[in-house]
């Protein structure tokens, strides 16, 4: 989502307030600002569209300043434009702001009969003329923003300065992420840790309900009543560099090639490589264990659909999975016997935090399948499961759906130990299968890139597909047809092959490409009777399969992926890697923004 940053120091502040604006490209963004302070002027400078426009602005009219504050803006209330780009100006009042304000609507009626004039169509502005509000009835900068507090409803991070208070910066969080860096004589607001990477390798997270002023070299934290809490000073572990494409094209690209260096890594905190066995992972008691609860969204609830499979198959315990934001407002019973996994790439995504607070006020123990270890749903949960993935830039999800896969496995192998439903010869075999992945990744994805490309190119032609898959091909085949969807924006839809009989083979015919998902497994010869329906009807078969699946299958296709045999358990992740590409390199020969598709923002930090 929208991203900010702000710097409270004593030399020039506008050139790092671009480049930390940088460091934040893969929230997604439509437009850009930064606002400074110099002596008694108050100045911003914004552009639609990327960085690069508020650069040019900038290189034509600098501004200069010691203390000032930038934002790259997600559009929700009102258009992507110049006008409606953070940050926003009332009076002495400058703020940026990440998510929504639910009461807006009644907020900004009641602002106008009070005589405010708006200038944008944003709910941000409200804050604003909030602010100016209640400093002019003669509230301190602090008092004022309590009052402020009091009337919102919604999830938000924000930060104000005044111009009146050139030397200090006040900020709040209720929901987004918002963390405080500490520096030699400065110190700043961001986003995330990857913002402030370039000036300290310190920084505190605030929690929610948290607010803090800062100035060149104290923090002051607050609750939104006003009473002083204590936060947790840390080193990160986020890389001062700028995270670059190196040789490839976009970032995605460099990620799916990123895959097995990212495996290595999940296997290198889960797996003891002598003994072939999982780490112990007690965090959660899984012989204490009736049922489990696994809530996600996007391609993390489609992971944890493939987790489900593997829990259910090598631990036997009952798993539900639910979208995040279906989860949330189901009426369940709960048990002390239940335990209940969060999925999220960020560690942000808001539908997901709040399912976890329902687990955790109704006594459920929880878990974080997390890429960020100081994320919100890792700091709140019971036990954290970190998919050590490194920094996804692309909003497509791709190394960090198969490093949640690798987790979910690891997880279900230590929890079928400790129900004693597989013994430690089957941990062993089990485990030695996990370690030969990425070698077969690094293998596949440099073997299928040319059939991948020319695939590509037919997908280019075309306005709809069908993914198929069984078991933990049909998660897949949600996942294949998402990517295709997000980064090439052709309509695609995965359904289980058992259910094409009662309805979708309606859309079959000699136009429609129907991608299958067929590895050698229990499901294979059910999968082939689906695809003679298809045959029959004159559907395009695109059929994905191992050495031997290609073997027992005499249908005619339009195009075949081969890849290795493996075993069950690692079979998503390989699979997923054809899927990952083909969407790739369709959206490449479309011409889309890949690695920034319009309107999808990386973290989802609002409902």
């Amino acid at each position: 989502m929208c991203g900010l940053v702000g710097i409270v120091s004593g030399k020039p502040v506008a050139g790092r307030l671009v480049d930390a604006l940088r460091r934040l490209d893969y929230r997604g963004y439509d437009s850009a600002g930064i606002a400074t302070i110099e002596g008694d002027r108050m100045e911003r400078r914004r552009a639609p569209g990327k960085l690069f426009n508020l650069e040019q602005r900038l290189d034509a009219d600098p501004i200069g300043g010691a203390i000032g504050m930038g934002h790259t803006r997600w559009a929700t209330h009102g258009i992507p434009n110049e006008t409606n780009a953070h940050p926003h100006f009332v009076g002495d009042v400058c703020v940026v702001h990440n998510g929504i304000i639910e009461n807006f609507a009644e907020l900004r009626q009641e602002l106008a009969e009070d005589g405010a004039l708006f200038e944008t169509q944003t709910d941000t502005e409200i804050l604003a003329h909030l602010m100016a509000r209640y400093t002019a009835e003669g509230h301190k900068p602090v008092a004022a923003m309590l009052e402020m507090l009091r009337r919102l409803r919604g999830a938000y991070a924000f930060a104000i300065m005044l111009r009146s208070h050139p030397g200090m910066m006040m900020a709040a969080r209720c929901g987004p992420p918002l963390a405080i860096g500490h520096g030699d004589g400065e110190m700043f607001f961001g986003s995330d840790a990857i913002a402030l990477a370039p000036f300290t390798d310190e920084v505190t997270y605030l929690a929610n309900g948290d607010c803090a002023v800062i100035t060149r070299t104290d923090v002051t934290l607050f609750d939104f009543y006003g009473l002083p809490v204590q936060r947790t000073r840390q080193m990160t572990q986020t890389s001062s560099y700028l995270v670059d494409k190196g040789n490839h094209r976009h970032f995605m690209e460099k990620e799916i090639a990123e895959q097995p260096e990212a495996i290595s890594h999940v296997l290198a905190r889960y797996v003891d490589f002598t003994s072939k066995s999982v780490k112990a992972c007690n965090a959660i008691d899984f012989s204490g264990t009736d049922s489990l609860h696994i809530a996600a969204c996007g391609t993390a609830y489609l992971a944890g659909c493939i987790g489900k499979s593997y829990l259910e198959r090598y631990a036997e315990i009952a798993v539900e999975v639910d979208v995040a934001s279906e989860f949330r407002y189901r009426t369940l019973p709960f048990s002390k016997r239940q335990a209940a996994l969060f999925v999220s790439q960020s560690g942000e995504t808001a539908d997901t935090l709040a399912a976890l607070h329902i687990c955790r006020n109704n006594g459920v123990v929880t878990g974080a399948i997390v890429n960020v270890e100081g994320s919100t749903i890792a700091r709140e949960s019971d036990a954290v499961f970190p998919i050590l993935a490194g920094p996804e830039i692309g909003v497509a999800s791709t190394k960090a759906f198969t490093c949640q896969l690798a987790v979910f496995a690891c997880l279900a192998i230590a929890a079928g130990r400790r129900r004693g439903t597989i013994d430690s010869a089957q941990e062993q075999a089990l485990v030695g299968h996990l370690i030969e992945v990425p070698r077969i990744m690094s293998d596949v994805i440099a073997r299928i890139q040319p059939q991948i490309e020319d695939l590509a190119a037919r997908l280019a032609r075309v306005r709809h597909v069908i993914y198929m898959g069984r078991g933990t091909s049909y998660p897949l085949a949600m996942e294949g047809a998402l990517k295709l969807k997000e980064i090439a924006y052709i309509h695609a839809e995965g359904y289980a092959a058992g259910e094409l009989k009662h309805g979708p083979i309606a859309l079959i015919d000699d136009s429609m490409p129907v991608i299958v998902i067929a590895p050698y497994d229990r499901f294979f010869e059910k999968t082939v009777s689906n695809m003679q329906e298809v045959a029959a009807r004159g559907g395009r078969i695109i059929l994905i399969t191992d050495e031997k699946g290609a073997a027992k299958s005499s249908l005619a296709t339009i195009a075949r992926i081969v890849l290795p045999h493996v075993d069950d358990i690692i079979s998503p992740l390989i699979f997923a890697l054809p899927l990952q590409m083909l969407a790739y390199h369709t959206a490449v020969i479309m011409g889309t923004d890949v690695d920034q598709p319009r309107n999808l923002a990386k973290s989802v930090t609002v409902e």
